[in-house]
């Protein structure tokens, strides 16, 4: 482990560490190299990553679309160690000491795996799973009173890395809000992409609420309270 730690194997997947200083047992989300779900029916990485607490947002990439390179196309200059990531990815990660995952290799298979969610869930095969999670409100309802807990989708603000945080979008009344879940609300905008959940409407049109047309009006004692406009023209007036 990458810290001074005495490790147990738990399952094919995950660590147990024990220090010798905490009598807890402390569970680690680190992906043991060697246990392909081939080999003793395990998870592969990709299940065992979408399996974590705080990445229930992401659906999984199935593994053709992966091995695809052509899907691959241009992402290996934004993500370093890519060769050894991409490895992970499709459960080939070969290290030479038999050790685990070095901590820099895992990070970029992350950045990698979330470069490659982004483009699949564009894809039918990507539409039609998070189509399943959106139906189960996986990804939660608009905090908005007038939109009467409408469904949401994940959307990011920018296509770049590390340029902002997710936010969910609701097609009611066509605004964005932060993730009610800190877990939730760190995970990369760029993982899901400004495109998806319009293409997500555009192609489950039954699916699309009517915009909105309700709006909050405030009152004083039950009158309505004057516009900017309107005390704009009373104070020209006086």
């Amino acid at each position: 482990m990458y810290c001074n730690l005495k490790c147990l194997q738990s399952g094919p997947k995950l660590l147990r560490c024990e220090s010798s200083h905490t009598p807890a047992i402390l569970l680690m989300t680190t992906y043991v190299e060697g246990s392909s779900s081939e080999d003793d029916g395990g998870n592969s990485w990709i299940q065992w990553f979408c399996g974590l607490k705080g990445n229930e947002y992401y659906c999984e990439v199935d593994s053709d679309f992966v091995l695809d390179r052509f899907n691959l196309t241009g992402l290996g200059h934004d993500v370093p160690n890519a060769q050894q990531a991409y490895d992970l990815l499709a459960d080939d990660y070969k290290s030479d000491d038999d050790e685990d995952i070095p901590p820099q290799v895992d990070t970029s298979a992350r950045l990698l795996y979330g470069l490659i969610h982004a483009r699949f869930i564009i894809c039918p095969n990507g539409l039609h799973k998070m189509k399943r999670k959106y139906i189960s409100g996986e990804f939660g309802t608009c905090p908005r009173v007038l939109c009467n807990s409408q469904l949401l989708l994940p959307v990011g603000l920018s296509d770049v890395p590390r340029n902002g945080t997710v936010k969910l979008y609701c097609c009611h009344c066509q605004d964005v809000y932060n993730p009610k879940s800190s877990a939730h609300s760190t995970i990369d905008g760029a993982f899901f992409g400004t495109t998806f959940p319009h293409l997500f409407f555009q192609t489950y049109a039954h699916l699309r609420p009517t915009p909105s047309s309700q709006t909050y009006t405030p009152r004083i004692f039950g009158f309505k309270i004057a516009g900017s406009e309107t005390l704009a023209k009373m104070e020209c007036k006086q």
